[in-house]
C-alpha cells in the first residue's frame, strides 16, 4: 500500500544508500556500501564555499570482506566528498574492525572502533547496514548454489537466526506455520 499523498512541499535533501554483495573466486565475500548526500539547492557552506545543487555533501564507500562465518578479514573506506578536509582521516580507523563479526555485536564493535570522535557518523551508518546486506547476500546465494547442484535443503533442527525477529517470522505466526511448522511455538519450548 502506498504512502498517503503528501502535503505541498519542496525537496531539500536526498540521501542514497546502496549495498552490493559479491561472492569472490577465493571463497570470500565482499559487501560494498555507497552513501551519497546531496542538496536540491545551491548552498554556501560554513567555510564560504559554494556547493551547487546536486553536488555531493557526502560521497563515501566501504568494502567489507568477510569469510563464511561473517568475520571481517579486510575492510576499506573511501570518502570522495566530505564537508571538511579533515573528514577523510576517518577512513583509516575502520581497519580496526578486522576480526569483528557481522552479526550480534556488530553495532557495539562499530561504536568501540569508530564511535564518537574516533570516526565518522556517516561511515558508521553505512557500515551498520553491511550486516543486513551480508545476511541477504550469503544466505540467498548459498541457497542458489545448493539448488544449482541439485542438493536438497537440509532439515533444520534449530530455527535460523531471523525467526522470531520480526512480525512475519513470529514463532506463532502464519509464515512459520507454512514454511517451517516444526518451529511453531519454539520460544515457548525454549522457556521451559
Amino acid at each position: 500500500m502506498p504512502l498517503p499523498p503528501p502535503a505541498p512541499r519542496i525537496q531539500a535533501h536526498t540521501r542514497r544508500i546502496e549495498y552490493h554483495g559479491y561472492h569472490r573466486e577465493d571463497g570470500l565475500w565482499d559487501i560494498e556500501g555507497h552513501l551519497r548526500d546531496t542538496k536540491a539547492y545551491d548552498q554556501t557552506t560554513r567555510l564560504g564555499r559554494v556547493r551547487l545543487a546536486g553536488d555531493p555533501v557526502h560521497d563515501m564507500e566501504v568494502r567489507v570482506t568477510i569469510d563464511d562465518a561473517m568475520t571481517v578479514v579486510d575492510i576499506h573506506a573511501s570518502m570522495r566528498a566530505t564537508p571538511f578536509e579533515e573528514c577523510p582521516q576517518a577512513e583509516a580507523p575502520v581497519r580496526q574492525l578486522i576480526g569483528a563479526t557481522l552479526g550480534r555485536g556488530w553495532r557495539k564493535a562499530l561504536d568501540e572502533a569508530i564511535g564518537s570522535t574516533r570516526g565518522c557518523t556517516h561511515l558508521r551508518e553505512l557500515l551498520f547496514g553491511t550486516a543486513t546486506a551480508a545476511f541477504q547476500t550469503l544466505g540467498g546465494y548459498r541457497d542458489h548454489l545448493r539448488q544449482q547442484r541439485g542438493e536438497p535443503e537440509a532439515a533444520l533442527t534449530v530455527p535460523p537466526f531471523f525467526m522470531g525477529g520480526c512480525m512475519s517470522w513470529d514463532f506463532d505466526g502464519p509464515v512459520v506455520a507454512r514454511v517451517a511448522p516444526q518451529f511453531i511455538g519454539w520460544h515457548h519450548r525454549q522457556a521451559k
